[in-house]
């Protein structure tokens, strides 16, 4: 049944460990994918629980699912990550609002940082230069939840 997380009785008692923060990655690549993947679930609290492609199977996934993290690449198969963005802002996904988003591009350009910067994106990286930044973001924010 897909990546779902089970939660059970054990998770509720004092010192018994939390269950881990779930992250969608919004990645055409399948070696970005993986390499995102194995750093972020080595990060500890973070698992990648599921990945689209393409913006409508991102929407998909969101309309269905709650993430606590979205990671979005903005050239995608059919599509761009500016359209998850989009529909994220306007209220799309439920909890969006107080989940990690971040950008990870190989088009770092100005104009796309402020595109996303409208659509209300606080992490927007350059895949080339800056990789190892959306980890250290990511671990920033799991610390901040805890």
């Amino acid at each position: 049944m897909g990546n779902h997380i089970d939660t059970d009785d054990r998770m509720e008692q004092p010192g018994a460990r939390r269950p881990p923060l779930a992250a969608l990655l919004i990645e055409d690549s399948p070696l970005i994918r993986r390499s995102l993947t194995e750093a972020i679930d080595a990060l500890g609290p973070w698992r990648v629980t599921a990945f689209a492609d393409a913006p409508d199977e991102a929407i998909a996934l969101l309309s269905s699912r709650t993430f606590d993290a979205i990671i979005v690449d903005l050239q995608l198969k059919r599509g761009s990550g500016i359209d998850v963005l989009a529909w994220l802002k306007e209220g799309g996904a439920p909890r969006s609002e107080t989940a990690f988003i971040a950008v990870l591009t190989n088009h770092a350009l100005p104009t796309y940082r402020e595109r996303c910067l409208q659509y209300g994106v606080r992490h927007f990286f350059d895949k080339s230069l800056e990789f190892d930044r959306v980890l250290d973001a990511l671990d920033d924010y799991a610390r901040e939840r805890t």
